[in-house]
Parts: structure tokens; C-alpha cells; sequence
């Protein structure tokens, strides 16, 4: 098996994982390429395969329009306090062109169109297309795909906890490149594999989230990847949501066994009177700010679990 940056065939075993979350059955081998870090789970990952396991076990629920709410600015200490500026669209200023690549729900095509912004959408969950219709957002509903779209046409390409699902990270970067006018920007979130989370916690950190996070990227295999698409790194920062910790927390305590879903992550189940005692003490430790000030520190000595890569199309 080669790896799906460099190539590099290899054959070493990370670790093996089964579905934590929503109980998909068996078991994926993720691998480590020794020459560029990058770790990978193998599988044929056909559209069928993902149909079914996006549809059938990771959780859709109908959106309230009612509640839409544009994403929020992120400018003041509680937010920073939080880790809210880990999300990709913070970074992306006023009156530029903005393609968001699984826009959720459209709460950032809201932020992006109060600021002034040409602002543009891909979302495969087709929840998205009745707030497109509501609020006028240009959406496409469906996968990826850049041809959509004119060569060099956006100053900014945002993917948030995005690009560690795809199957061909190579072919996607090529895609954004395509699209980017020259000296455009992407921005990536995405898990960071060799933060202080998946140190500490091992095969129970929360983001292996095996088999729906396909790619780990390493610095090496981003910087790799960035430069076969024409792209080029500008910067990385780590920042990470206090609540992310929050719930590896609540992870830990309801971790399942194999084929079997979460209490925590899925819809539904019982949970017993320790349980529902144990999940009420993680919150009030939760609000003693014990979380936000871990979080702050490790992404301060840049070893948190959230990568933003900020890179930038060869003029």
C-alpha cells in the first residue's frame, strides 16, 4: 500500500480501530508512512461505502430554521478563551470571494455575507439546501468538485474538519488550487495525530473517529501535499475548542465496545444512574475553566489537537 501523499509504499501498522462513536461494524487499520508521517486508514472507500456509512450510521437530524444563526465574530477574550479561532472561517476578511467546502448548516456563508463577502458553499448533506433557498446562499449540494467552478476564481478556499475525510487528499488539493486565484488563500482545520491528545489518550483520543477520518495529516505530508498542488505553506497554528477536551472526557467514560454506538456520541440509549452522576461531575468541572486553560497551554507550545494551515497559491 502506498501512501496517498508521497507515495512511499509502506506497510507499518499504527494502530487498529473500530467505530467508537455510531457502532459501524469491524475493524480499520490505520498506517504510519515512515518517510512523511502521514497516517492513513487502508480500505476501498467506494461512493457506496460512503453512502452507507455517512447515511445509515453518522447521525443526520433535521435542521430548525428557526434556529439558524450566522457563525459568530470571534474577536473577544471569552473567545479566544474558548479556542472558537480554530475554526477556518475566523481567519477570512471582509469583501473577498469565499468558497466554504462542507458548509454544514450555512452558519459561516451567514458570517461571510454580513461582512461584505461573495460568498459560496459545498455541502453534501441535503439539509443545507433548504437554508440556501431561505437566505439566498449558492450552494452546491453535493461532493467537491472544482470543475464547478472557473479557474482562479475565489481569493479564499475554507475546509474545516473537512480534509481528513476524503479519500484522495491529493486530487482535493489539486481541485482548491484550480479554483484559487493566484496569491488566494486556503484555509485548513483538521486533527492534529501528533498533538498531546493522541499522546495521552492513545487509541481512545476522540479524533481517530476511524473509519469517517480517512487522513491524518503529519507537518511534513501537509507541506508535501500543499507543494504537488502549487501550493505553499505560510503558516500553522495549533488551536483547539476547550470543549473538544470536554468531551474526550465524556468519551472516555462512555467509551462502547466494538460494533456497539456510544451513549455520548449517538441519539438514543440508556444510561444508568452512575453514569448520568458521573457525566453532571465532568460538567461542573467543566465550568471551573480547568479545560480552556489545559487547551490554551498545549496549543500555546503548538502541540494542541487542531491544525490551521494557512496556504497560500503560487502567484
Amino acid at each position: 500500500m502506498s501512501c496517498p501523499v508521497c507515495k512511499h509504499i509502506t506497510n507499518r501498522l499504527f494502530l487498529i480501530k473500530y467505530d467508537d462513536r455510531y457502532g459501524y461494524p469491524g475493524t480499520f487499520q490505520i498506517n504510519l508512512c515512515p518517510q512523511c508521517g502521514h497516517k492513513f486508514i487502508l480500505g476501498d472507500f467506494a461512493p457506496e461505502l460512503l453512502k452507507k456509512l455517512y447515511t445509515d450510521y453518522y447521525p443526520r437530524t433535521s435542521f430548525d430554521l428557526n434556529a439558524y444563526r450566522p457563525s459568530p465574530e470571534t474577536k473577544s477574550f471569552r473567545s479566544w478563551f474558548n479556542g472558537e479561532k480554530r475554526s477556518a472561517y475566523c481567519w477570512v476578511p471582509k469583501n473577498v470571494r469565499v468558497l466554504d467546502i462542507g458548509c454544514g448548516f450555512g452558519e459561516t456563508l451567514g458570517y461571510h455575507k454580513s461582512r461584505g463577502c461573495d460568498v459560496y458553499g459545498v455541502e453534501a448533506d441535503e439539509n443545507i439546501r433548504r437554508v440556501a433557498e431561505k437566505f439566498g446562499f449558492k450552494v452546491h449540494v453535493g461532493l467537491f468538485d472544482p470543475d464547478n467552478y472557473e479557474p482562479d476564481f475565489f481569493d479564499y478556499v475554507t475546509l474545516d474538519q473537512v480534509i481528513e475525510h476524503v479519500t484522495d487528499p491529493l486530487n482535493t488539493m489539486r481541485g482548491i488550487a484550480k479554483m484559487l486565484k493566484p496569491g488566494g488563500m486556503a484555509i485548513l482545520s483538521t486533527p492534529n495525530s501528533n498533538g498531546w491528545g493522541a499522546t495521552v489518550f492513545g487509541r481512545r483520543w476522540i479524533n481517530w473517529h476511524a473509519p469517517y477520518h480517512i487522513q491524518h495529516f503529519s507537518l511534513v505530508s501537509m507541506t508535501m501535499a500543499a507543494e504537488q498542488a502549487g501550493l505553499t505553506g505560510e503558516r500553522v497554528k495549533t488551536i483547539t475548542s476547550s470543549e473538544w477536551l470536554y468531551y474526550q472526557w465524556i468519551h472516555l467514560l462512555t467509551y462502547p465496545e466494538i460494533d456497539e454506538p456510544s451513549l455520548f456520541w449517538s441519539p438514543g440509549g440508556t444510561r444508568s444512574f452512575r453514569i448520568k452522576l458521573l457525566l453532571k461531575i465532568l460538567s461542573l468541572i467543566h465550568l471551573t475553566k480547568i479545560n480552556h486553560i489545559i487547551t490554551r497551554f498545549f496549543d500555546a507550545i503548538s502541540i494542541g489537537d487542531n491544525y490551521l494551515f494557512f496556504l497560500r497559491k503560487n502567484a
